[in-house]
């Protein structure tokens, strides 16, 4: 049709349109509107857009799937190669064949097709879908030193299987590159199912099988066992590191002595298949019979007396001809050994035991080697433990803590915190402060020092040794900070978070001062609210000798007339002689309002004590 043509076949309904809707509503004006062709497909298009087109697959095909059957006879290994390809788009699709591959004929669903030659080989699908390519294969076999080989090429698919028959039985196969799965002798032939791995070659290697008399011989066996017992509270844990060697005939299996009461709970090695444990015997059950050496590791527990004369459990392996090794025992918690009585055993030095006790050796280890004896000759090992009380063995610890603060109602917190720190071997105490805090002081056992920084924020402080024991001294750690927190309003809570410390409190208590016009109800928590007995440590009983500073006022003493007093007073204490280093600063906290005295126990290192106070307003 012309295009005139079709402008006229167009103002022709447009105007029969008009006519029918003015029919219909009067109000409708006459007119008629003509459009070209162009802005009228265009308007179409817009209104009836066309549907977006399928994504395309990023490849035309797949290889899933590769079916090796060969069957190897003289210099060659003959048979049929399946490839399963999946062909996701429409046309022709190429279809790769691994390099290297002796095709000797092609076809799919039966029909013959063309391989055509390239880096590598492939042929051309033109049907969507999944499609099976056979190929007629034959691939050399090498023999060398009485063994025959052959490779397969590698192959882009997730799955490859061969199939292999050999014409005689008696023979052992050994894959490179993969795994046999099934293997079957039947009417003079082998048969062997070998999976590969994908983009790498499948070598194969078979040889006649040579009969092994050893399987025939008396089994013969040393056995080096190195173990490390820790004695606890009340379980003693044991750790037995076990290596056969076999000297005639293959193992199949291992069985040791234990002693009565050690529960065995787990038996690992790379070479175990199966263990059981009664009356007293372990059989360790091997993979495949081991005709060089076995080694596994088995660990167990037993009850133990916590302290006075214990008897060490010893793996012992009664068929070795000569046992060797040796028994590292370490006591767990608060003891030592005071004395010990052996047999069979001589004292060594931990290093001499191997990698399994020297890297976990301590100062409360003992380690004893073994004589060079038969499995059935008697090793006995008996030590008497002595234990400690908690306090003559604690590193360090802070005895009690105490706190003052004094709350603002707009927001203003300072806090003064005093730690009695019993130490013995810690070189530092780590504070972290609460968000939003600024250090203003700190001292150690009455010396100022400046405190140091940790990676991630916090504060640093240096601690004095003291001797080890119950008689161990306490001193002071004090801190002195400024923090804001959250206006105090009608009905609304505040929370006081203090400092966490990395080593454990015994004691806390903490006298909190606050304006008059609120009242403050403490939350169920940590702490409770008790009367003030006053520090119980000693060193927290102490006067302080530092300068104080009053928050209070001075009588009519103005800002310099307050500042010339404490000029005064420290050239009067110190004799007129200047002060090297940082001067500490205790603040006396005013005594007016209203004051609130809290109390805990037993707070955990690294856990930061947490008042939760509910604030109503005091109608004045």
């Amino acid at each position: 049709m012309r295009p005139r043509a079709v402008v006229i076949a167009l103002v022709v309904c447009v105007l029969l349109a008009a006519s029918l809707a003015r029919a219909q509503t009067a109000a409708v004006p006459e007119g008629w509107v003509v459009l070209p062709v162009d802005e009228y497909r265009a308007l179409r298009e817009h209104a009836f857009p066309a549907a977006a087109p399928a994504p395309q697959p990023p490849v035309d095909a797949t290889l899933t799937r590769i079916d090796y059957d060969l069957r190897a006879e003289g210099d060659t290994a003959a048979g049929r190669a399946s490839l399963t390809i999946d062909v996701l788009r429409d046309g022709w699709a190429r279809v790769q064949i691994p390099a290297g591959l002796m095709v000797r004929d092609a076809s799919v669903d039966g029909r013959r097709v063309s391989i055509i030659d390239g880096t590598p080989p492939h042929v051309l699908l033109s049907r969507p879908g999944r499609s099976v390519l056979l190929l007629d294969v034959v691939v050399p076999v090498a023999a060398a030193s009485g063994i025959e080989s052959f490779a397969l090429p590698p192959s882009a698919a997730p799955i490859s299987r061969v199939r292999l028959t050999l014409p005689r039985n008696g023979v052992d196969l050994t894959p490179g590159g993969g795994f046999v799965a099934e293997h079957a002798d039947a009417s003079g032939e082998s048969r062997w199912t070998i999976f590969g791995r994908p983009n790498a070659p499948l070598a194969l290697s078979w040889k006649r099988r040579v009969d092994d008399r050893r399987a025939d011989l008396p089994v013969r066996v040393r056995a080096r066992i190195t173990q490390l017992v820790g004695l606890g509270e009340d379980v003693c844990q044991v750790s037995a590191a076990v290596r056969v060697e076999i000297l005639q005939g293959l193992a199949r299996d291992v069985t040791l002595q234990i002693p009565m009461g050690l529960v065995v709970n787990q038996v690992n090695g790379p070479t175990v298949a199966d263990w059981e444990s009664a009356g007293g015997v372990l059989r360790v059950t091997l993979l495949e019979p081991a005709a060089a050496e076995a080694s596994f590791v088995v660990v167990g527990d037993a009850r133990t007396a916590r302290e006075g004369t214990v008897a060490v459990p010893i793996v012992r392996m009664p068929s070795a001809e000569r046992e060797t090794g040796g028994v590292a025992v370490d006591i767990a918690g608060a003891g030592e050994v005071a004395a010990e009585q052996a047999r069979g055993l001589d004292r060594a030095d931990p290093s001499e035991l191997g990698e399994v006790v020297a890297n976990r050796e301590s100062p409360s280890m003992l380690a004893f080697r073994d004589r060079p004896l038969a499995g059935t000759d008697a090793r006995t090992l008996t030590v008497r433990v002595v234990r400690y009380t908690p306090q003559a063995v604690v590193v360090a610890n802070v005895e009690e803590a105490r706190y003052r603060a004094l709350a603002s109602e707009d927001g203003r917190l300072l806090i003064e915190a005093r730690y009695a720190v019993r130490n013995n071997q810690r070189s530092f105490l780590k504070a972290t402060l609460p968000p939003d805090a600024m250090l203003w002081s700190a001292e150690v056992a009455g010396r100022p020092i400046q405190p140091g920084l940790a990676t991630d924020g916090s504060v640093l402080l240096p601690l004095e040794k003291g001797r080890a024991g119950e008689d161990a001294p306490t001193f002071v750690v004090e801190l002195v900070y400024f923090q804001r927190v959250k206006a105090w309003t009608d009905r609304s809570r505040a929370r006081l978070d203090l400092p966490a410390l990395d080593l454990p409190v015994s004691r806390t208590g903490m006298e909190l001062h606050y304006s008059p016009r609120f009242r403050v109800e403490p939350q169920p928590g940590a702490f409770r609210v008790d009367h003030d007995p006053g520090p119980t440590a000693d060193a927290l009983r102490a006067p302080q000798t530092a300068i104080s500073v009053s928050l209070g006022s001075a009588g009519n003493a103005g800002p310099k007339d307050g500042l010339q007093t404490l000029v005064d007073r420290f050239r009067n204490e110190s004799g007129g002689r200047s002060i090297a280093g940082l001067l500490p600063v205790h603040v006396e906290f005013p005594n007016f309002g209203l004051s609130l005295f809290l109390a805990s126990e037993l707070t955990a290192e690294t856990s930061a004590p947490v008042v939760e106070l509910l604030i109503k307003r005091v109608a004045s």
